[in-house]
């Protein structure tokens, strides 16, 4: 086996047996090309990569400059495919074994307040052809922690207002029921009975409900730069990706009590330990409480 050909067949592997997204696809090909550069200048293969090849691989990814984060994904991609070619009988031992990812600092994710989501539904301009779209596509990223990619990929058929679900396709084509708000349905009825249904959609469109102005379906590039607009027309300064309105979603509801497990099936987290990080968030949360309200806090004053 080459380097072309075990590359080429764990990207299939991946798409048709793990159902990998196109972008989890990509990463893991391009980590796999730069190790296949440093192996051909070395003159190993993937059926000769020893632990000693591959831990310089990552250590000269960490001379290059590339931060931890860069290097750990590198090192996940080496396993994964070291782990597709013992599947495939080709090796019986792991060379990735003992080669240990660096440690990660602890990121906590940006997250909205109810009040900031709120800023943003009253800058949206309903009067303008796509004004109950940007706030049925808000209204439904907050009130249901869908990813932006499962928003864009909804369909007519999976939303059920009169059930208040959602049948959503997440990551790895899975399948989950995701409760969905009073509030988001009536802004989906809304966009979709009084807006979409004026729209010619374009083919292959007929059946998404959220489309852009064309009639095409809505991609993701334009839900971020819509709520990017948004952020900025309501005066919020933080810096917005993708998950923020997600992880508004997930805080908003650790910071009301609900259970972390709950939380991890509504998200659609295969591991309970992702979904933990809104437990730190709880925990900022209440020091923070702590700092503003208790009188023999730093800012508080000490009652007489």
């Amino acid at each position: 086996m080459d380097w072309a050909s075990g590359i080429k067949g764990f990207t299939v592997f991946l798409r048709l047996e793990r159902g990998a997204s196109a972008n989890t696809v990509a990463a893991y090909r391009t980590d796999l090309q730069l190790l296949a550069r440093e192996a051909q200048e070395q003159g190993w293969s993937p059926l000769t990569a020893t632990p000693e090849h591959l831990r310089a691989a990552v250590e000269s990814c960490a001379r290059a400059g590339k931060s931890a984060r860069t290097q750990a994904r590198y090192r996940s991609s080496m396993r994964q495919f070291y782990r597709y070619i013992q599947l495939e009988g080709l090796r019986t031992d792991d060379p990735t074994e003992g080669i240990r990812a660096p440690r990660l600092p602890q990121k906590l994710p940006v997250y909205l307040t109810t009040e900031e989501v709120d800023r943003m539904a009253a800058a949206i301009d309903r009067s303008s052809s796509t004004g109950e779209r940007n706030l049925a596509l808000l209204e439904t990223l907050f009130g249901s922690g869908l990813r932006v990619s499962e928003l864009v990929g909804l369909r007519l058929r999976d939303v059920h207002p009169d059930d208040g679900l959602l049948r959503v396709l997440g990551k790895g084509n899975k399948e989950r029921l995701v409760p969905l708000t009073d509030i988001a349905a009536r802004a989906i009825d809304r966009y979709v009975h009084q807006v979409r249904v004026h729209q010619q959609p374009s083919k292959g469109s007929e059946d998404h409900v959220f489309l852009n102005i064309r009639g095409g379906k809505l991609s993701r590039v334009m839900v971020f730069l819509v709520l990017r607009d948004l952020a900025a027309k309501a005066g919020i300064r933080k810096t917005l990706g993708p998950h923020t309105l997600r992880h508004s979603f997930a805080t908003v509801l650790v910071q009301n009590g609900a259970d972390l497990r709950a939380v991890q099936l509504l998200l659609g987290h295969e591991s309970i330990t992702t979904t933990e990080i809104y437990a730190h968030l709880e925990d900022k949360h209440l020091r923070q409480t702590l700092e503003n309200f208790h009188p023999w806090s730093a800012t508080g004053r000490r009652k007489k």
